[in-house]
């Protein structure tokens, strides 16, 4: 059975060819492509987990492209990064508060996990496309080190 966030990405793009919204359309397209060549990887039918993985993988390249755009003074293919960001962020769910997982690394803490690795170990999958991993790993230092 398909992914619901596999089917409602392929529904989306079908809707933008429609409108012919090419950018819209590009970055749909090729974020399926991923989604396929991960199913081929692994040999079966992607869940929305594996869908949620390469959502948030390709947030995070285009945030770090629009960074370097950025330092490199192309502001306009700064602004495509981050538009193309918007349209995959809408398929990731409900984002954490950072209260949340502060908690969440306290209870991980307290229970025998020790050491950066540990900690973020057992984070993550728990965060997986609803918290950035820089700021997790900045919220794990300062409960490590308070």
């Amino acid at each position: 059975m398909a992914s619901p966030l596999k089917t409602r990405i392929q529904n989306d793009l079908n809707d933008a060819r429609r409108a012919r919204d090419k950018a819209r359309t590009v970055v749909l397209s090729s974020t399926l492509a991923e989604i396929r060549n991960r199913e081929i990887d692994t040999g079966a039918e992607a869940d929305d987990e594996l869908v949620i993985r390469v959502v948030t993988k390709a947030i995070k390249q285009r945030r770090d492209a629009a960074e370097q755009m950025r330092a490199g003074g192309r502001e306009e293919l700064a602004e495509k990064e981050e538009a193309e960001q918007k349209v995959l962020e809408p398929y990731l769910p409900e984002g954490m508060a950072e209260d949340e997982v502060r908690q969440m690394i306290r209870d991980i803490v307290a229970g025998g996990a020790q050491g950066m690795g540990a900690v973020m170990g057992q984070l993550m999958p728990r965060l997986e496309g609803r918290f950035d991993g820089g700021a997790a790993n900045r919220l794990v230092r300062e409960e490590l080190a308070g």
